[in-house]
């Protein structure tokens, strides 16, 4: 998807899309530095044009060991044409708690490209419970944002028992970036928050 196009999906649903450019390949290397084949299965939400996909696929993840949930049908058909091998589902991210995404395993870890600074305080709450639902205990979650503190409030952390530790950064990207890793407290998990 070019990007033209990609600007014209923001113009026409900011909220949704989050962003007047894709990701570049970059902050998409930043996002899943930590991520290896052992991380898989992988739940991605918002992959838009799929830069992360790829990235997580670079990485050794097998296409079919990822889940792609995407809300947006441009994107949604796009990825499939893509990356037929992956599973995509055109579906709100707040509804993982209610699908079986890997016949019962977990995943190691969900990346994420969802505009979670343009959402309703409940509705980051929602996709964070029903993310964590899917995720080993040991999983992390990985967000970017392009603003200089977490994309989750400190408030929605105590709240939900987690933790986010900025591991990155990305001035090249545009707008620039910081990459996120939020995992559950220490009092919550078994071990260290490792993907």
């Amino acid at each position: 998807m070019a990007e033209i196009p990609f600007f014209f999906l923001w113009l026409a649903n900011p909220l949704r899309v989050g962003a007047v450019s894709a990701s570049s390949p970059a902050l998409a290397n930043a996002i899943t530095a930590e991520i290896t084949p052992a991380s898989a299965p992988i739940i991605e939400l918002g992959p838009g044009t799929g830069v992360f996909t790829r990235a997580l696929i670079a990485r050794g993840v097998p296409e079919e060991r990822l889940v792609l949930i995407e809300q947006g049908a441009d994107f949604a058909r796009n990825l499939q044409r893509k990356f037929p091998r992956a599973r995509v589902l055109r579906m709100d991210a707040t509804r993982l708690k209610d699908i079986d995404l890997f016949d019962g395993e977990r995943a190691g870890a969900v990346v994420s490209g969802l505009p979670l600074l343009l959402m309703p305080r409940r509705k980051v709450m929602a996709v964070l419970r029903s993310a964590f639902e899917r995720l080993r205990p040991e999983g992390a979650f990985y967000q970017f944002t392009y603003r200089a503190r977490s994309p989750v409030s400190h408030h929605v952390l105590e709240r939900l028992g987690l933790t986010a530790v900025r591991f990155g950064e990305m001035r090249a990207n545009v707008p620039p970036a910081s990459v996120y890793r939020i995992c559950r407290s220490p009092a919550r998990a078994p071990g260290p928050c490792l993907s």
